[in-house]
Order: structure tokens, then C-alpha cells, then sequence
């Protein structure tokens, strides 16, 4: 196994997806990466004080900060791209900030209109929490939110919605150290990205940040030709995970929860009805973001809910 080393530079990021950005690294399958990446705004330095705002690595800035894409020889459209997450080390300094969009959540929650909410956070990987100005203290549990690979659309996608077909801004706090994502490939290479580093974030990232931090990820990359479940999928730890994505709650959820079927059946070899009454006695349905323009709902088996 070859390891390389992957640091942000002006030459190693992007802020797009797209089948025409040039690859910044060439690697094999079974290779392992060590990449760090800013946090999602590309600041290059932490902010001195609620809505201080730092150099950034784009300015203007028209999406996430991403250190790729990454070619991975071999793989071609059809096939699957693993990636998996071997560890996962926040920067020392983070930020979160609610009610700064004007957008139908927030006028719900009466929240737009007025001074936005900062908060600066020491994030102390060593005792798992991470603490803002306030004094109030989180428990760590880093993931990156945007790991995806290139559309075989032609032209620049932005990282902010995720996609169906490729992954990106999935925002899963599920996606911690031990996980494995599989993400379809759909141009030759994969062109995998990645960054928006979350120190921690709850479910739905309700106030449309988490724990924004730079993130250094220790990954090891693979390529399948096939897979039981189609889509985007991932397992953790302790669970299986399926995905949906759309900009209605509803078909996102039933999107989930059709692959998590599949993947029921081919697991434990029932018929679907079957795996549909499995499934309403041990799988859960989450929000997992509802502020990237498209709602995101992930299905989760735990290993231990299910046995037989």
C-alpha cells in the first residue's frame, strides 16, 4: 500500500465538481491518503472575533472548500468508489453561525431579519470537546460533511446541494472514523473531493452549520465493480446506512428507505414485503440536513438490531 500526502494549496483545491478539473493527485486503488482540508469557508486563519472574516483561499467564494480531486487509476463509470475513513483529526479552532440566510427555516423560526449568531470554538481533540465563547462545551465526533466524486454532467456543479449520482455535501454526522462511504463512479478516475470538516453536528445541521473546522482525514480508497445496494451507502461502526436526496422530505425518505430494502434482501435473503416489516421494527429514519437546498434523509440498520 503507497500513502500520499494531500495539503491545501491554491493548486490542490476546488470549490466546484466538475468531469474537467484537472486531478491535483493520481493514485491507485488500495492506496491510502492523508489529506487536510480548510474548513468549508477556506479561511486561512482563525477568526479573531464573532464575524471577523479571515483571508480566504477563494474570494470571491462560490462553494465549499475542497482539497482534490483525486484520480484513482482505474476506475471507470459503473463502478463503485470506496472510501474509507481511517481517521479523522480537527483543526484546533472552529465556528458556527445560525440565522445569517433568509430562507423559509429561519423565517419559521422567527430568526431572519436580525444580527446573525457567532460562535468561536477551542477545539481540544484530546479531551473530545470542544468549547466556544460562552463557555459552553460539545462532545467531538468529526466527519467531513462534502465527500463526493465528478458528474458525468458536463460544465461546474456546485458543493452545495448534494447529488444522488455522485455524493458531495452529504452531511452526515454518521460518518465518523471506521466508516466506509460508496460513492458511484461516473467519469474515468472518480475525481474524489473532499473537506467541510465538522468538528460535531447534530442531525439536520438545523441551523445550516456545524462545527465548521479544517480537518486532517487518513483514507484509503478502493475500487468495486458492484455492490449489493445501488446509490450511495455506507457502513459504519455499528450500522448500515442508505441515502435519499431531494428537495421533497418525502421522496427523500422514500429513496432511503428503498435501498435500505434492497440491501435487507440481499443480506438476509427475503422477499421485499419481508424486508419492509423487518424494517419498521429496527430501522430508523433520519433527517440528516435540511439547508443545502436539497433535504437529506439516511436509513440506519444497526448491526445489532438485526440478527438471525
Amino acid at each position: 500500500m503507497t500513502q500520499h500526502r494531500l495539503d491545501p494549496t491554491p493548486e490542490t483545491v476546488v470549490e466546484v465538481f466538475s468531469r474537467d478539473s484537472a486531478p491535483v493527485l493520481a493514485v491507485d486503488a488500495g492506496d491510502r491518503l492523508v489529506v487536510r482540508s480548510l474548513d468549508a469557508s477556506g479561511y486561512l486563519a482563525p477568526q479573531a472575533s464573532p464575524g471577523d472574516r479571515p483571508p480566504t483561499m477563494f474570494s470571491p467564494s462560490r462553494g465549499h472548500c475542497l482539497t482534490g480531486p483525486v484520480e484513482v487509476r482505474g476506475a471507470q463509470a459503473g463502478d463503485v468508489l470506496s472510501v474509507h475513513l481511517e481517521a479523522l483529526q480537527p483543526d484546533t479552532w472552529g465556528w458556527t453561525v445560525a440565522a445569517a440566510v433568509d430562507n423559509p427555516l429561519n423565517q419559521r423560526l422567527g430568526v431572519t431579519g436580525g444580527q446573525p449568531a457567532w460562535l468561536l470554538w477551542d477545539v481540544d481533540a484530546s479531551s473530545g470537546q470542544a468549547v466556544d465563547q460562552h463557555g459552553f462545551r460539545v462532545v467531538l465526533a468529526p466527519f467531513l460533511g462534502v465527500i463526493g466524486v465528478a458528474s458525468a454532467e458536463p460544465g461546474e456543479h456546485s458543493t452545495i446541494p448534494p447529488r444522488p449520482g455522485s455524493g458531495g455535501n452529504i452531511d452526515c454526522r454518521e460518518l465518523v472514523a471506521g466508516s466506509t462511504l460508496y460513492l458511484p463512479v461516473q467519469v474515468p478516475g472518480a475525481l474524489l473531493s473532499l473537506g467541510d470538516g465538522h468538528a460535531a453536528q447534530g442531525d439536520g445541521e438545523v441551523g445550516g452549520t456545524a462545527i465548521e473546522c479544517g480537518m486532517t482525514t487518513q483514507l484509503v480508497v478502493d475500487v468495486l465493480r458492484e455492490r449489493p445496494v445501488p446509490g450511495i451507502h455506507a457502513e459504519t461502526p455499528d450500522a448500515l446506512l442508505t441515502f435519499g436526496f431531494s428537495t421533497d422530505l418525502n421522496a427523500a425518505s422514500g429513496d432511503a428507505l428503498d435501498a435500505m430494502l434492497t440491501w435487507m434482501q440481499a443480506l438476509h435473503d427475503v422477499d421485499r414485503a419481508t424486508a419492509l416489516a423487518l424494517a419498521s421494527t429496527c430501522v430508523d429514519l433520519r433527517v440528516t440536513q435540511v439547508v443545502n437546498q436539497t433535504w437529506g434523509v439516511h436509513a440506519v440498520l444497526r448491526r445489532s438490531a438485526l440478527t438471525r
